[in-house]
C-alpha cells in the first residue's frame, strides 16, 4: 500500500467560498440542464438524422435521469452549413427536424413531466438564405437593407482588398465580396464565421427590434430560456480596426497545437498576445461594451413575461473572469457558461483556483456559477481528460493524432463530474456524457462536415466528433439512434458498449452514476448549498464542504488528483463515489467521492 495522505501540511485553512442560497431561489440558481444535439438525439422517421418526434418520445429518459431543463440547439430552418447555426427562419422549424406543430408538442409534453425547455438563439448572423441578406444583396450600396448586415467597401483602388485584415474563426478571411446587381465587382460583408453566416450590425435599431420579436415569439410558445450563441460577439469595436493576432475558435485558450500560427507566434504564447490590442486588450471583435445594453433589453423582455420565470445564458468565451460576470449582473444574464472550468487540466491548483475566482467574481453579482463540463463545441471530456494534461485543449482529434487514453479519461471523466454536481450552482450536462462517451477519435475524413475542418484544408479537425448520434441499443440498427441503419455522422464500433441499455440498472455504470449524483444533488439542494474549503484540500486534492443553508446537512466533495491515496476524515460517511476505494476505505488517484460529515 503507497503513502496514505491524512492532513498534508500544505493543506488549506477552511474558508468560506460561497455562501448559501435560500431554499426558495429562483429555478436557475440550481438548475441542472441538459444539452440536446437535434440532429444527434434521436431519429424518429429513419433518415439518419434525429428529430423532435424523436426527442420527444425520449423525453422521459430525460426525466428519469433526473434534470431539471433541456436545451435544444439549434432546428429552425437552415441550409445547414453550420448544422443550424446559419439560420434563414427563426420562426419555423427546418423540415429536416419536424414543424411547429412538433415543436410545440415537444414544449408540452417536457412541462408534463416537469421539466423546462431552453432553445437556442443565433443573433451574432444569419444564414447568407435569409430574407433579410438576400434583401440586402439586391438592394445594394447604401441601402436600409444592407445597413442590418456589415457591408464596407475595399480597400485598393478598385476596392479588391477587404476592409480590413480580419480572419473568420473557422480559417480563411473573414470578408468576402459580393457581385453587385450589375454584375460587377461589390461591397464586401463580415462574417466571423462562416461565408454562410453574414454577421448582423447591432448598431442598427432594425436589428435590435428584431430579435425583441423572435423572443417574444418563442415565450408565446411557451419556451423557458434562451441560450444565446457568440454572446461576446454582437458588437464590434468602431471602426474595425485591424487585428494582428490570432483568431482562433472562440477564444484564446481554444487552441489546437496543429493549427497554423503566424510565424512570430509560439503556441503557449497565444492567451498573452491575443489580448494585447484593443480597447482593454480585447480583440475587436469581441466583448465590447455595447453587447451589454443589448442583455439589458432583453432581460427587461423576459421579466416582464408571465409566470414561471425564463432565463437568459450567455455562450462567452470571456476572459478575465470578472470580465465573464459583468454578463449576469441583475439586469443582464441569468446565466454564463463557466468554460474557464471547462479549459481547466487536470490539476489540484488549478482547479482550486478558478472555483475560487469562480465564485468571488458571480457572488459579487449575486449571479449563480453556471458549470460545464462538455458541449458541442469542444472534445467531450472523457476523452479530453485521457490526453497529456501538459497540452492545451484540441479542437477535435483525428485518427492520426495523439489518442486519449480511454480507460483514463472516462476514470476522471466521472471524478470530474462529482466534483461539478457537487458545487453550489446550475450545471449543464452534455447528452451522452451520462453514458461517458468519448470522441469518436477515428472518423474518416470524407464524412466530416464541419466548416471548420474543410475551410482549414483539415489543419482544425473540428467539432463532428462529439456530435455523433446517441447510443439507445447495442444490437439495435443505428445502436437504437432509429429505425435505420444510416446515421448523418457515423457511430464507432465502440459506442455499442456505452449504450442506455447496456448500462440502465447496471450498478456501477456511468448511467446510474449521474442518476444517483443527480437524484441526491436534488434531494439535498446541493446546488443551493454553501462552499467552504476543507482541510484535505491540497496541491494534490480538491476538498470542500458543501452546507445546507440551516446547515442541517454538510457534503464533504473530494477529489483525489495526487499520486497517492487519501484517508477520509474520522466519522465521514461515504454515500457517493466515482470508483472503487482502495483497502480500508482510502480513495485512490482519480477518485471523487460525496461523503456525509
Amino acid at each position: 500500500m503507497g503513502k496514505v495522505t491524512q492532513h498534508a501540511p500544505e493543506g488549506r485553512t477552511p474558508t468560506t467560498l460561497h455562501a448559501a442560497d435560500p431554499n426558495d431561489s429562483p429555478w436557475w440558481h440550481d438548475a441542472v440542464i441538459y444539452q440536446i444535439y437535434p440532429r444527434s438525439w434521436a431519429d424518429s422517421d429513419g433518415d439518419g438524422i434525429g428529430d423532435l418526434k424523436g426527442i420527444t418520445d425520449r423525453l422521459p429518459y430525460l426525466r428519469d435521469l433526473g434534470v431539471d431543463a433541456v436545451w435544444l440547439s439549434p432546428f429552425y430552418v437552415s441550409p445547414m452549413h453550420d448544422a443550424g447555426y446559419d439560420v434563414a427562419n427563426y420562426r419555423d422549424i427546418d423540415p429536416l427536424f419536424g414543424s411547429l406543430a412538433d415543436a410545440d408538442a415537444l414544449i408540452a409534453r417536457a412541462h408534463d413531466l416537469g421539466l423546462k425547455i431552453i432553445v437556442d438563439l443565433v443573433p451574432n448572423h444569419s444564414s447568407s438564405e435569409h430574407e433579410w441578406f438576400r434583401a440586402a444583396l439586391k438592394a445594394g450600396p447604401g441601402s436600409p437593407e444592407r445597413a442590418r448586415y456589415v457591408f464596407r467597401e475595399g480597400k485598393g483602388e478598385q476596392g479588391e482588398k477587404p476592409p480590413n485584415n480580419w480572419p473568420s474563426v473557422f480559417g480563411g478571411n473573414g470578408w468576402t465580396r459580393v457581385t453587385e446587381e450589375d454584375g460587377n465587382p461589390g461591397e464586401w460583408y463580415l462574417h466571423i464565421f462562416d461565408t454562410t453566416q453574414p454577421d448582423y450590425d447591432w448598431t442598427n435599431p432594425e436589428v435590435g427590434d428584431e430579435f425583441a420579436s423572435i423572443l417574444q415569439f418563442w415565450c408565446d410558445r411557451g419556451v423557458d430560456g434562451f441560450r444565446v450563441d457568440v454572446a461576446h460577439g454582437l458588437i464590434k469595436e468602431e471602426g474595425l480596426p485591424d487585428w494582428d493576432g490570432p483568431l482562433l475558435m472562440l477564444d484564446a485558450t481554444d487552441h489546437n497545437p496543429n493549427a497554423a500560427l503566424p510565424p512570430d507566434v509560439e503556441a503557449q504564447d497565444v492567451t498573452a498576445r491575443v489580448h494585447e490590442a484593443g480597447p482593454g486588450g480585447r480583440p475587436p471583435m469581441w466583448d465590447q461594451e455595447g453587447v451589454h445594453e443589448i442583455y439589458r433589453r432583453w432581460r427587461s423582455l423576459l421579466d416582464e413575461q408571465p409566470s414561471p420565470a425564463r432565463i437568459l445564458c450567455a455562450e462567452a468565451w470571456v476572459k478575465p473572469t470578472e470580465r465573464l460576470a459583468r454578463y449576469v449582473r441583475p439586469d443582464e444574464m441569468h446565466q454564463a457558461f463557466n468554460f474557464d472550468f471547462l479549459d481547466t487540466h487536470w490539476d489540484a491548483a488549478k482547479l482550486q483556483s478558478v472555483i475560487e475566482h469562480s465564485f468571488r467574481h458571480n457572488d459579487a453579482v449575486g449571479a449563480p456559477t453556471t458549470w460545464v463540463l462538455s458541449n458541442h463545441d469542444v472534445v467531450r471530456h472523457a476523452s479530453r481528460l485521457g490526453l497529456d494534461q501538459s497540452l492545451p485543449r484540441p479542437n477535435g482529434i483525428a485518427a492520426d493524432q495523439a489518442q486519449p487514453d480511454a480507460e483514463l479519461g472516462l476514470r476522471r471523466a466521472r471524478a470530474a463530474t462529482m466534483l461539478m454536481l457537487g458545487l453550489p450552482g446550475s450545471a449543464y450536462i452534455y447528452q451522452g456524457e451520462e453514458l461517458g462517451l468519448p470522441e469518436s477519435t477515428d472518423m474518416p475524413h470524407e464524412f466530416r462536415q464541419d466548416p471548420t475542418f474543410h475551410r482549414t484544408e483539415g489543419k482544425e479537425i473540428g467539432r463532428d466528433g462529439c456530435r455523433v448520434p446517441m447510443p439507445w441499443v447495442k444490437d439495435a440498427p443505428s445502436l437504437g439512434f432509429g429505425p435505420g441503419v444510416a446515421t448523418w455522422l457515423p457511430q464507432p464500433e465502440s459506442y455499442g458498449a456505452f449504450a442506455v441499455d447496456q448500462q440502465a440498472g447496471v450498478d456501477g455504470s456511468t448511467l446510474e452514476l449521474y442518476r444517483s449524483m443527480l437524484t441526491a444533488r436534488r434531494a439535498d439542494r446541493l446546488g443551493l448549498g454553501s462552499a467552504t474549503w476543507h482541510e484535505l484540500s491540497s496541491r494534490d486534492v480538491v476538498a470542500f464542504v458543501n452546507a445546507a443553508h440551516d446547515d442541517s446537512r454538510r457534503t464533504l466533495v473530494l477529489v483525489n488528483l495526487g499520486a497517492e491515496p487519501v484517508a477520509l476524515p474520522d466519522g465521514a460517511v461515504v454515500t457517493h463515489r466515482s470508483g472503487e476505494l482502495d483497502g480500508d476505505g482510502l480513495i485512490p488517484t482519480d477518485v471523487a467521492i460525496w461523503a456525509r460529515i
